[in-house]
């Protein structure tokens, strides 16, 4: 895997109830559609020049690099709520950013945190000016163990 350049990515969400935390968990992969791959959590770069695609079916098994948020909880009536952002650099040869936020409350306040340290990240801590912030989330009111999951799946 070292020096792999992936080329493309997605971003996919989905969260689960089950009577455990693993399984929860396991239930909100499946509905992101990547419950049957081995995820690889990796730090939170975009390669440059990196192109969205849709979202696909992996084979099943596969390694598949991912930044993701996560949050498992096990209190009726709780709201909790995943997100993930990526920063496109208008410069197409610079990396982008991607970055993580996940709480109790609702997945609007979620995106917003990870888009804002998506432009912190970048502008202010890189000097790297944004063309595009894509972001997407999941969210659930707790009945009985819940999961929520949002990512980003680099693929070659």
């Amino acid at each position: 895997m070292i020096g792999t350049v992936p080329k493309r990515f997605f971003l996919t969400s989905g969260f689960g109830e089950a009577s455990n935390a693993l399984n929860a968990f396991d239930a909100a992969l499946l509905r992101a559609g990547i419950g049957d791959t081995n995820l690889v959590k990796m730090s939170s770069i975009l390669p440059p020049r990196a192109e969205e695609i849709a979202p696909y079916v992996i084979p099943k098994g596969s390694l598949v690099p991912v930044a993701f948020a996560e949050l498992t909880c096990d209190r009726p009536g709780t709201r909790i709520s995943a997100a993930v952002a990526v920063g496109i650099p208008e410069d197409p040869d610079m990396a982008g950013l991607i970055m993580e936020c996940s709480h109790e409350g609702t997945p609007a306040l979620c995106e917003r945190r990870a888009r804002a340290m998506v432009r912190e990240g970048m502008e202010q801590i890189r000097g790297v000016k944004i063309r595009e912030i894509k972001s997407i989330s999941a969210s659930l009111t707790v009945h009985r163990v819940g999961a929520v999951f949002a990512a980003v799946v680099l693929c070659p």
